[in-house]
């Protein structure tokens, strides 16, 4: 019997502990009697206590060896508050860097005191850094709903975006400064792109949790190399604690939409140098805090909602930012770059006026980015394609300083005396739609590319056509089980990394997702070697197993780390060939026979896929015609695309007025 202070879990904790598929623990709790029983939650989500699932798992031998801190999280996380989970986190990674450090914040309850000394530990003994960040990316996942922290991959953009424009001596050190850090994400990609000497980072962050987690995760990140660093506790605006302190680069993702940021108290602050910022419009109070923190030439990036562009209440600040050159740039993201994920969030690239004459000339314009369109296709929830994205929007930005160079297209130099207007509205998409159809030369070369690709893909198609094709042979076929029995293949599952969030260090592969599979096929995560459970490699055939994304190919690429529900096949090259076997699993028939429920949302039993079973030699016919087949499959879908474009581009000019006959 379960005691009233046990340690509750779920199923999915259970999982995590385990090494396996939530799916994989349902079937222990229906075949084994001994599985523990339930001591809370409810029958869709029970609660089950940690001791005991623990005895459980080591005494039937499916504890994998996976460490300690699996099983010590839900210590921390029946903690109660938010605030003090997170406090206990950072301090016990201080405590595992220095194990004669006292106590930082004597607030914690004797419980929380406890935890922190085993958990630092732990940390000794399994590595400080891993611990913490392990510990720190469990925290964020927990209270993801209370929480508005910055992606990493829009981190990076932020920092090459500010080492980009800025101006000034590149060699004298940086220093980096964030008024809204949250746990520091800005700053460690600061750290983490910058690999010049005399790095100092400067950051502030006014909920005490947050704060005391990312002084913690830079002091690590100073370990690394000689780092500068500077957390303070504190609300930026009401009571700056850096005041007078200059930085080369800002970055910052502050809080949006917040009416009580200190209007009244702040009235006179002198660093309202373009106006003072309207109650409602805290994100220009924002904006003008960073311009007071920059050196001469220095740049700050900070993200900002779209309505900051062009809400009426703004439009004076904004023309001011304008005309003293201080707002050199806006970028429109594409959904899901961040919280909130449903809205196209702007970055607005601000730089202080260098000092001497060998900065650039007061501009007389600004560059609008409309980068909404680099979101992957496909998906359900908005991502964007942060490769494309990032190399589209520096190549845009390498302009900035250049009036002889074009930016790209979706990109466009506003002169100021079309923005300064009665509204000053410097939302991108106003600018670039016109600027981004094509002239009437690019169209034509539009039209003889898909007429060339029509042709390709009419050539392809007699080739298909003469085949001799009989229906209603009935040809002996096996299935991936049996192949497996017999030897002629290997059968292997993707499984959920145990850190899918955490930083990257060192060897790292893609990792392929399911999800990767609805949006665009590309993997869009990375994953540390040693936390690979299942890699793909050249010449293994992959098998998405949902009906949904059901689909097989061979890989051709570099080694692949597979998510759940994705299978490696690799052959016997004596008695099969890949190309065959991707060719019968990816027929649509057999991933229907192979369901197991009759719903777009089910799985593929993938031993239970049929295969033909023909000598090596007719296998590569076979395998020869299957590449045909895909080569014409992805020529149908650069037609689609190609076609589309030119609808569009098309119903454009001719809405415009632009047929001359």
């Amino acid at each position: 019997m379960s005691t009233p202070d046990a340690v509750p879990v779920s199923l999915a904790e259970i999982a995590r502990i385990a090494g396996v598929g939530r799916a994989a623990v349902s079937n222990w709790r229906r075949r084994h009697d001994s599985f523990p029983t339930r001591i809370g939650g409810t029958d869709v989500s029970p609660q089950f206590s940690l001791a005991e699932v623990e005895q459980w798992l080591r005494d039937n031998g499916k504890l994998k060896d996976i460490g300690g801190k699996e099983l010590l999280w839900p210590r921390f996380e029946i903690l109660g508050s938010r605030n003090e989970s997170g406090l206990a986190v950072a301090e016990a990674a201080r405590r595992m860097r220095s194990p004669r450090a006292r106590i930082t914040h004597p607030e914690l309850s004797p419980q929380a005191r406890e935890l922190v000394a085993e958990a630092a530990k732990l940390g000794r003994a399994e590595g400080p850094r891993d611990t913490f960040e392990f510990l720190l990316q469990r925290w964020l996942e927990t209270h993801v709903r209370q929480l508005s922290t910055t992606p990493p991959p829009l981190a990076t953009l932020m920092t090459r975006i500010a080492l980009t424009v800025r101006l000034g001596p590149q060699d004298g050190g940086l220093t980096v400064f964030d008024p809204a850090c949250g746990t520091g994400h800005l700053a460690a990609a600061a750290a983490q792109e910058y690999d010049g000497p005399g790095l100092e980072l400067l950051a502030c962050e006014r909920d005490p949790a947050l704060a005391a987690l990312a002084s913690t995760r830079l002091d690590y990140v100073a370990d690394d190399r000689d780092i500068r660093t500077r957390i303070a506790a504190s609300d930026a605006l009401r009571d700056d604690p850096f005041t007078g302190a200059k930085a080369d680069i800002a970055l910052c993702n502050p809080p949006f939409n917040e009416r009580d940021w200190g209007y009244e108290e702040l009235a006179t602050d002198q660093r309202w140098a373009h106006g003072l910022p309207p109650r409602t419009e805290p994100e220009l109070a924002w904006v003008q805090h960073l311009l007071s923190h920059l050196k001469p030439g220095g740049v700050a990036v900070v993200v900002l909602p779209p309505a900051v562009a062009s809400r009426k209440a703004g439009r004076r600040i904004r023309g001011s930012l304008l005309r003293t050159g201080a707002l050199r740039a806006v970028v429109s993201l594409p959904p899901g770059s961040a919280q909130p994920h449903s809205v196209s969030l702007q970055l607005w690239v601000l730089r202080a006026a260098a000092d001497g004459p060998a900065g650039p000339p007061p501009s007389q314009d600004a560059l609008l980015v409309d980068a909404t369109g680099f979101a992957r296709s496909g998906t359900r929830e908005p991502s964007p394609d942060w490769d494309a994205l990032g190399s589209f929007v520096l190549t845009a930005l390498a302009t900035l300083d250049h009036p002889g160079q074009e930016p790209p297209q979706s990109a466009v130099r506003v002169p100021l005396l079309d923005l300064l207007d009665d509204e000053v509205d410097v939302t991108p998409g106003r600018y670039t739609a016109s600027a981004s159809e094509p002239s009437p030369k690019e169209l034509s070369k539009n039209w003889s590319e898909f007429g060339a690709l029509l042709t390709e893909l009419a050539d392809q198609a007699q080739h298909l056509f003469v085949l001799d094709v009989e229906t209603g042979t009935q040809q002996t076929t096996t299935t991936v089980g049996d192949l497996v029995k017999a030897g002629a293949l290997t059968l292997r599952a993707g499984l959920q990394p145990l850190e899918t969030t955490a930083p990257v260090s060192g060897n790292a592969v893609p990792l392929l997702t399911i999800t990767d599979l609805l949006h665009d096929g590309a993997p869009s995560g990375l994953l540390a070697t040693t936390s690979a459970h299942t890699l793909a490699e050249k010449g293994d055939v992959v098998v998405a197993g949902v009906i949904r994304a059901f689909k097989a190919w061979v890989h051709e690429g570099a080694p692949m780390a597979l998510g759940p529900q994705l299978y490696a096949l690799r052959v016997d090259s004596e008695r099969l060939d890949p190309h065959f076997l991707a060719g019968c699993l990816r027929a649509p028939a057999n991933g229907r026979q192979a369901g197991t429920h009759a719903s777009s949302s089910s799985r593929v039993d993938i031993r239970r896929l049929q295969v033909l079973q023909l000598p090596l030699e007719k296998q590569m016919v076979y395998a020869e015609t299957f590449r045909r087949l895909r080569a014409f499959e992805a020529l149908v879908a650069r037609a689609e695309r190609s076609g589309k474009g030119l609808v569009s581009d098309m119903s454009d000019h001719l809405a415009a007025g632009g047929m001359t006959t």
